[in-house]
């Protein structure tokens, strides 16, 4: 998952569903293992936002500027859709769980005193 995030499919949801069925279709290790991996995807992909953060800093003084902001981007774009696959993995009412979760965050953080 290394492109960049385009235009935003009209049911974001639908497309999200589409990439588990695929990864299911083709899963080499199932059952609480294959569950236990697909949440860890997840660490493998902000640990790529992290390495092109530091290449588009140039942070690391042996390799220089090996990233672009847009990478970053991207990478951004990757965890996104890594987390909403995990979370449609764990349940098929990925949809509903999220949107709850948002109203609530939402509504702790943007309601003013």
């Amino acid at each position: 998952m290394s492109d960049d995030c385009g235009e935003v499919p009209e049911d974001l949801w639908t497309t999200i569903d589409a990439l588990w069925k695929w990864l299911e279709a083709d899963q080499p290790v199932g059952g609480r293992e294959g569950l236990l991996l697909r949440m860890l995807k997840l660490s493998e992909e902000v640990g790529e936002v992290a390495e092109a953060v530091i290449g588009a800093t140039g942070q690391n003084p042996r390799k220089g500027v090996t990233h672009t902001w847009d990478d970053v981007e991207a990478e951004l774009c990757d965890v996104v859709i890594t987390a909403m696959v995990a979370l449609r993995t764990l349940t098929p009412e990925a949809r509903e769980v999220f949107g709850r979760h948002l109203r609530r965050v939402a509504g702790r953080s943007l309601e003013r005193p």
